[in-house]
Order: C-alpha cells, then structure tokens, then sequence
C-alpha cells in the first residue's frame, strides 16, 4: 500500500527547511498555502543513465544533409556599396 506525502504548511517549510530535508521520507512532503498545495518536495533518486548511451543506435536513419536548409542562399548583399551611400 502507497502512503501518501505529509503536508506541511509553506511558512513551517521556510522556518524549519533544512530539517525537513535531512528528515525527509522517500514519498516527500507537499508544502500548502492556505491549505492548498503549491509545491512537492520529493528526495532524489539515484538513476542509471548508462543505459541510455547508444540506445537508439542502428535504429535512426539519417538521410541528405540534415545540416541543409533544402533553400538557395545568396549571403551577398543584393546591394552594392555605392548604394548604401548616403548622397546629398
């Protein structure tokens, strides 16, 4: 059976923080605000992300130039110097 997460009202969190955490079970707290609640403070798992690297290797296929636009571009100025000029 799950057990649900304590509450504690915001201004009991902020005076009493760094207990709390130290103190803190593995389904957390949710912290209210006039009774409603605003914020949950879980503790951190520790994750294996090894198994994450190479996952999706074999399984992607890249095709053209995944760099390209698929658009001509012309990075030169349509205008010549002599027409950004200022004449008086």
């Amino acid at each position: 059976m799950k057990t649900r997460a304590k509450t504690i009202p915001a201004s009991d969190f902020k005076a009493k923080c760094l207990r709390i955490i130290e103190n803190l079970d593995p389904q957390g707290i949710i912290v209210t605000k006039r009774g409603r609640p605003v914020a949950r403070v879980t503790p951190i798992r520790a994750s294996d992300n090894s198994k994450l690297i190479g996952l999706m290797k074999g399984k992607v296929l890249i095709r053209g130039n995944i760099f390209s636009t698929g658009r001509k571009w012309d990075a030169q100025s349509r205008h010549s110097n002599s027409d950004l000029a200022y004449h008086r």
